[in-house]
């Protein structure tokens, strides 16, 4: 490591590499002024601080403020309730630049919309009238949780249980639920809870409020990255939830539950791609600036080729998630592609930023450089959402029948 640094001649900023990716074909001009507004949004608000505020643990609630009033929370949703009402073939490209500037934030919006998906889809139209604006708005931001200690890739095995009193106007629910994405910082939790029978046809959805008597967030999980968003046990303990904070009808939790997931997928893919590529931003300026004997290191053809499957891996990672999320807004089934997508891109993200930190040799393995960070960052995500030993069970099963 001493060597390299005593002969290293250049080093490119660690803050925002000059190497842009290109520009990419939008359905529409508004979705073009969107991408733009976001890239403008992660230059300014996110990237500069990304680096000191990961390793702090710093939650950056007044973002997701911003980006509430920018528009930015609810674009997959009607206009009636404050969203954008954009497709999720825009929607996602706008996560992947928000992942791309800081992993927190993007992941962060993904599980917003999907703790917001519930309602926006299954509930009753004075429900989303009452809550919908605000939660969409950036003013309350979501958690959805369904994991549990004992039933995580099993969420069907629940065992959080609601119980509607005598009079029918409130549910107690008893229960704990794990590896909860912005426990304790969130305003509401959308929780998955059992009402009835065991197996898939006993659980229902309830809207929770973070501030409600018996709800606990315990303390955050002490992790190897992403530690600007909290991960969180939150223990519901005899918990008074108004029963009509139920969405949908007891028992179709669990269909609520993977529809959900199916999008979620989509966000985790586009969140990859995201860190994947700037992870290859980063190390292609490096391999440009940085030379070694009297020439940039990008024109020694092993690592050249290095940097070309890196980047063939970033655009066949979008172009996946892309057409999963045209399916989706065609109305079209899109379970399997949601999960291809997700198993591709986040194993390509993970792929990528180890890459990237060869790349960049003993400097890769310092907090001086951001791919470090990236590569801590990416191994998450073949975790979350279902990890990628799901999604492939997932395939297996659509394409056998």
């Amino acid at each position: 490591m001493s060597q390299q640094k005593q002969s290293s001649t250049s080093s490119p900023s660690s803050s925002t590499p000059s190497f842009k990716a290109l520009d990419r074909q939008l359905p529409t001009e508004e979705a073009a002024e969107l991408l733009a507004l976001t890239r403008d949004l992660v230059d300014r608000e996110l990237r500069p601080h990304a680096a000191d505020e990961e390793a702090e643990a710093v939650f950056p609630r007044e973002t997701f403020r911003v980006l509430g009033r920018a528009g930015l929370l609810g674009l997959p949703y009607g206009e009636e309730f404050g969203g954008g009402d954009q497709p999720y073939e825009v929607y996602l490209q706008v996560l992947e630049e928000l992942a791309a500037g800081r992993l927190t934030v993007g992941l962060g919006v993904s599980v917003h919309t999907l703790s917001c998906h519930a309602l926006a889809t299954f509930g009753t139209e004075q429900q989303k009238r009452d809550w919908l604006p605000e939660l969409i708005g950036g003013e309350l931001l979501g958690a959805y949780c369904l994991s549990e200690p004992q039933s995580g890739s099993d969420a069907a095995a629940l065992r959080t249980r609601a119980e509607l009193d005598g009079a029918g106007d409130a549910y107690t629910v008893t229960g704990t639920k794990a590896w909860i994405t912005h426990g304790g910082v969130a305003d509401f939790y959308s929780t998955m809870v059992r009402t009835g029978v065991d197996g898939p046809r006993g659980i229902s959805v309830l809207l929770v409020p973070a501030d409600t008597p018996g709800v606990v967030a315990d303390a955050p999980e002490r992790k190897m990255g992403l530690k600007g968003s909290p991960t969180a046990q939150v223990r519901f303990e005899g918990a008074r939830v108004p029963a009509e904070r139920l969405v949908g009808a007891e028992g179709q939790g669990f269909a609520i539950a993977l529809s959900a997931l199916d999008s979620g997928r989509l966000g985790i893919a586009a969140c990859a791609i995201g860190v994947a590529r700037a992870a290859l931003d980063h190390a292609v300026e490096y391999a440009r600036t940085r030379t070694q004997f009297g020439r940039p290191i990008a024109e020694f053809q092993g690592l050249s080729f290095m940097l070309a499957d890196m980047a063939t891996a970033v655009e066949a990672g979008r172009a996946l998630y892309l057409s999963a999320a045209r399916r989706r807004d065609a109305g079209l089934a899109f379970g399997k592609e949601a999960a291809m997508a997700k198993l591709f891109c986040t194993d390509a993200a993970m792929r990528v930023t180890t890459d990237a930190v060869q790349v960049l040799g003993g400097y890769g393995y310092t907090a001086d450089h951001p791919v470090e960070r990236y590569m801590r960052e990416a191994k998450v995500l073949q975790i979350v959402e279902g990890t990628n030993q799901i999604q492939r069970m997932v395939i297996g099963r659509k394409l056998t029948g």
